[in-house]
């Protein structure tokens, strides 16, 4: 199949690019990306510092030295543009999907199904006629309850012993609501960042994402249910949101953490 991944320039989408890659290498994949998701209506310093070590770090620092060095093996993780290499054709960013030009571009991949990872548009109805199979997306939180951005931020807030991954379609304008494929959890480790919590997700949701894949490309009915009424929409949490969060002993991002993770894309 031809299949176009929509996903956001970002760590985590970084990291599910990745995991799903590989399960996805006997079919034709174009990337198209984002800049951001959304935009922030909080004014919380804290939520400009996680963007730094979820964007600016990585994409303007970090990838541009892994990229200049040469390897005599491959690291754990590629950079996005090694994941370019990979797939054979460029990384397009693309910000207003919905418009005549770019919406051109994205039919010019001619994809049966599109994928959506923390893409920071939101789709509508031309775009959604496109792919012949719909719109997959992977939501990082448990539908209806968490719709919205931060998801695992509130599940953390309220107390959750766990978080979620929600695989779902997209079929028209409205968030996070359409029907719903698979659900995939972990445990909360309060012991470490959000951050560290929310892409410990992304494995588990990258093979629900592959599963799917591979019953369509196979012809086979993919099962779903709608979701139950009610549910909660959140957008960024407010500066005294997050105070509550800290107050609590929880934090958004621990550098540490990102040590770690930049070693994968460094290290064989």
């Amino acid at each position: 199949m031809n299949i176009s991944v929509l996903t956001n320039k970002d760590l985590a989408s970084c990291i599910a690019l990745n995991l799903l890659l590989p399960q996805l290498s006997d079919h034709r994949v174009s990337i198209f990306m984002s800049a951001r998701v959304g935009a922030r209506s909080s004014k919380a310093k804290e939520l400009s510092e996680l963007a730094f070590y979820e964007q600016t770090l990585f994409n303007q620092i970090i990838f541009p030295v892994v990229d200049a060095i040469e390897y005599s093996e491959n690291p754990q993780w590629l950079t996005f543009n090694r994941i370019a290499c990979s797939v054979n054709r460029p990384i397009i960013e693309l910000n207003k999907i919905n418009d005549p030009v770019e919406l051109k571009i994205l039919a010019s991949a001619e994809p049966d199904i599109i994928l959506s990872i923390r893409y920071g548009v939101i789709l509508r109805d031309e775009v959604l006629k496109i792919p012949k199979h719909g719109v997959l997306n992977l939501h990082s939180g448990l539908l209806p309850d968490y719709r919205g951005v931060m998801a695992t931020f509130r599940a953390m807030l309220n107390g959750e012993k766990n978080i979620f991954m929600t695989l779902h379609n997209i079929d028209d304008s409205t968030i996070d609501t359409g029907n719903i494929f698979a659900t995939s959890s972990i445990a909360i480790d309060y012991n470490r960042s959000y951050l560290w919590n929310v892409l410990g997700l992304y494995e588990e949701g990258c093979q629900m994402l592959a599963e799917a894949v591979s019953i369509i490309n196979n012809k086979q009915p993919l099962k779903s249910y709608e979701q139950s009424d009610g549910g909660n929409y959140y957008s960024f949490p407010s500066i005294g949101e997050i105070s509550s969060f800290l107050e609590q002993g929880y934090s958004l991002v621990n550098p540490a953490d990102i040590v770690v993770l930049a070693k994968k894309f460094m290290s064989p």
